[in-house]
């Protein structure tokens, strides 16, 4: 028995181990207030906590809300012998006391708190078996129509009494699209953005859910479900745009006037009426029963049609679902006259026109609706100015506004002009318009010579190109300065080379016959020529050009001795730089107007290159060419006839030099301030540039570089940058203060490649501030100390010679003077 109830009490002592919670995280102490949080649905005989009181404390009592549940054995261990659940008690108020051997109170009562922690042992369950609810077609997404409910006894506070709703199935699922969504916190059932669009109770009226229920948020592999069935009935949408209205303009109505009506499916709904256009008069408005009004009288003429649109919103103001578009058009009333297009409409018409011809027509117009009645215009002549040759002249179309000859043709010579006054009506108003009809000459008179025959023209024939050589006259009876009087002149036969133009003055018709190309004696001698006055406007029907609109005059052309004529100005050939003396190069042509020999000769040849074969006119080249010297060679080729008056003309002759490899490369410029700073404190190097005088290549310029002494690679070294630049460096820092000369090859890489040997000077020497500083003796083409010396010596000798030899020139004119001074003063009296 001893044993038993020691191993029974380490059996309590490790239970009271695991499964104590004091708030001070111990399993024993004094008796004091304290708070201890217990997992519910735990077993029986589970120690909670270890109370000790003072020496004279024997046992411990426990009151308050034990449940039957709470125990405390007499030294003081505290106990429940059942298990807990809080979902019967969350919390337990308890109170225990030390009492003495006698029973009094020692300590306390001191207040224990007893806090029950949930477990998830309580599943989900919905308010409802089944749920039935309803929603209109084209309702908005996203908004609740119904709610689904369900409870968790468990605490809310923790993941057991947190509940998530899905749903797990809709019947039917057309094309396996979702027409419902749940909030799954809320369990509020709303229209997906499918199901707004595409719910249909003609189609489907009723459809079928099935919401689960699920605790612990879903997570967790042990939580409870439960689910729920829900039917769901599809509404028709009445929130619908109504048919279009038609409202008459103008009304004498009193107003505001009902003209349609809207509803939301609910009520409740606010309403509000949204013009795009935002005018700044809107003449629509909707009270809260969804009836719309018009506010004012409307005018077709103003605006025909109005488009705006009502929306629902809810107390919160956000819409309710999409809005309704409202079209009013507004219905026209004959409240417009007629108007004419302008203040006077003009017309024409040709003289001779036969009856019935079309003049043109007049379009009034109207402000009421088209292809209606109040649009509907008629024409009426109620006056004809003046009355010549009588009255009546014009006749217009009723309906369409066309005017016609009516009863003759008119002429110009009556009267130039027709003034018609109009009636243009419509069923209700009259409108007076005004016509002027001009009367257009016609061309059915020929242009005729003052006489047939000019007789006969003496040119030579060098007369100048632009020289006048005839006047001509014609004249023409219809109105002037019109396309039916003007005349053109027209040379018809005799000058088939048009060597011949006519001028015609527009004031007066004259007509000018001037030389517009050289005249040819040779080519022809005698010119037998016909000219034919024409008007630019077609001649009328019946009327045609005859022999009175011709004349006619003899060109005799004489000769003159010309000047050979070469075939071209400016002869162009092209050859190579380095074609052989001897070579052809090009060759001229030209030809004696009187079929004289020509000679040959060449001009301008300042360099002595070219030949020309005075007979053949063939070109020689006599003598080396250089483009670099001259790239386009210019001399001039003058042909002599032979015999005759020995007359010359003179061409151009351009030879194109093309280029050949034929200059090495060089450099760009004199290099001759290359230094490094002595002594060296590392490789250096300076960058140099080479050039050719060849013609350089679309490419540029492709040079390399290299030392022109492979005994220097070992000191220098030449680097190439691009085409043209490479860089010269040193290897070591080992030089002497001096001048080296670096010789360095420049290679073209040309046809045939061409290579040019260079030499840089570099010098070594110290440097004052980055610049170089050598002794004046050390300066190549400086005097040394001694010769400057004995320069400077040579030069005070000359200049004491010089100045002795004056010195000795000045005493003696001085003694010369004293003398005369001394016999000037014998025969001179003396002055106070």
């Amino acid at each position: 028995m001893m044993l038993q109830a020691q191993l029974h009490c380490l059996c309590l002592f490790t239970l009271y181990l695991t499964t104590g919670y004091g708030q001070e995280g111990k399993f024993s102490g004094p008796l004091k207030p304290m708070t201890f949080s217990i997992f519910e649905g735990q077993g029986p005989s589970q120690i909670i906590f270890q109370f000790k009181a003072s020496p004279l404390a024997v046992t411990f009592k426990l009151t308050g809300e034990t449940d039957d549940i709470f125990q405390i054995q007499p030294d003081g261990l505290l106990y429940h012998n059942k298990a807990l659940d809080r979902e019967t008690r969350a919390v337990h108020k308890l109170q225990v006391s030390a009492l003495d051997a006698h029973g009094n109170t020692v300590e306390g009562p001191v207040p224990i708190t007893i806090e029950v922690k949930d477990i998830n042992d309580n599943r989900p369950v919905f308010l409802q078996p089944k749920y039935e609810g309803s929603v209109r077609q084209n309702s908005r997404p996203g908004k609740p129509f119904m709610y689904v409910n369900a409870t968790d006894l468990d605490d809310p506070a923790t993941p057991n009494g947190q509940l998530i709703y899905q749903i797990i199935m809709q019947l039917p699922k057309v094309n396996n699209v979702m027409y419902f969504q749940i909030n799954n916190k809320t369990g509020a059932i709303s229209l997906t953005r499918e199901g707004s669009q595409e719910l249909d109770p003609l189609k489907n009226p009723s459809y079928k859910l099935v919401v689960s229920v699920e605790d612990m948020g879903g997570q967790n592999d042990h939580s409870f479900s439960d689910s729920t069935s829900v039917d769901i009935m599809v509404k028709e949408n009445i929130w619908k745009a109504p048919e279009p209205v038609e409202i008459e303009e103008n009304s004498t109505n009193p107003y505001p006037i009902k003209i349609t009506q809207v509803q939301w499916n609910d009520p409740g709904a606010l309403y509000s009426l949204v013009d795009k256009e935002k005018p700044s008069k809107f003449p629509f408005s909707i009270d809260q029963e969804g009836d719309i009004y018009v506010t004012q009288p409307l005018d077709r003429e103003e605006k025909d049609a109005y488009v705006f649109y009502a929306v629902a919103k809810d107390e919160h103001g956000k819409p309710l679902a999409f809005p309704l578009q409202i079209q009013v058009k507004v219905k026209d009333i004959n409240d417009n006259p007629p108007t004419c297009p302008s203040a006077v409409t003009v017309l024409e018409v040709q003289e001779n026109e036969q009856i019935g011809s079309s003049i043109g027509t007049l379009i009034a117009h109207d402000m009421d609706e088209e292809n209606t009645i109040n649009s509907v215009l008629g024409y009426r002549i109620v006056d004809q100015t003046p009355k010549v040759p009588r009255d009546g002249l014009f006749l217009v179309q009723s309906y369409s506004g066309t005017f016609q000859l009516a009863v003759q043709s008119l002429r110009k010579r009556d009267t130039p002009q027709y003034n018609l006054t109009v009636e243009v009506f419509d069923k209700d108003f009259k409108t007076l318009c005004f016509v002027q009809i001009n009367i257009i000459d016609i061309n059915d008179q020929i242009p005729i010579f003052e006489k047939p025959d000019y007789g006969n023209l003496t040119l030579p024939e060098d007369t100048a190109i632009g020289t006048v050589i005839l006047t001509i006259q014609a004249t023409d009876d219809d109105e002037p300065h019109t396309g039916s009087s003007k005349i053109l002149y027209r040379i018809t036969q005799g000058d088939s080379e048009g060597r011949l133009e006519i001028e015609t003055d527009p004031e007066t018709n004259t007509g000018y016959v001037k030389v517009k190309k050289p005249l040819d004696f040779e080519a022809v001698a005698v010119h037998n020529i016909v000219v034919q006055a024409e008007n630019p406007e077609p001649l009328v029907l019946g009327v045609q050009y005859n022999a009175s609109s011709s004349a006619t005059f003899r060109l005799i052309v004489t000769d003159v001795n010309e000047a050979p004529q070469f075939s071209q100005q400016v002869y162009q050939a092209k050859v190579s730089e380095d074609v052989a003396k001897g070579t052809k190069v090009g060759n001229v042509t030209a030809k004696d107007p009187e079929g004289l020999d020509i000679s040959y000769s060449l001009r301008g040849d300042k360099r002595g290159w070219l030949k020309i074969d005075p007979v053949t006119g063939e070109i020689f080249s006599v003598a080396p060419l250089d483009r670099e010297a001259e790239s386009l060679y210019r001399v001039q080729v003058v042909a002599t006839e032979v015999g005759g008056s020995s007359l010359s003309s003179m061409a151009q002759f351009h030879l194109t030099l093309m280029d050949v490899n034929d200059n090495p490369p060089r450099l760009a410029k004199e290099y001759t301030g290359l230094f490094f700073c002595h002594p060296p404190k590392a490789p250096e190097s300076l960058i140099f540039e080479a050039t050719d005088d060849d013609q350089q290549s679309f490419r540029g310029r492709h040079f390399t570089f290299s030392l022109g002494s492979e005994s220097l690679q070992k000191d220098w070294e030449v680097s190439k940058i691009n085409g043209t630049h490479a860089s010269l460096s040193t290897k070591h820092t080992g030089f002497e203060e001096r001048v080296y000369h670096i010789p360095v090859r420049i290679n073209d890489g040309g046809r045939p490649p061409l290579e040019g040997t260079v030499s840089l000077p570099v010098t070594f020497c110290k440097c004052v501030e980055d610049r170089c500083f050598q002794p004046a003796g050390h300066m190549p083409g400086i005097p040394t100390v001694g010769v400057t010396v004995g320069v400077l010596l040579t030069t005070f000798l000359v200049i004491g010679i010089i100045l002795a030899v004056v010195f000795f020139q000045i005493k003696k004119n001085k003694d010369q003077h004293n003398v005369e001074s001394a016999q000037a003063s014998e025969v001179k009296p003396l002055r106070n």
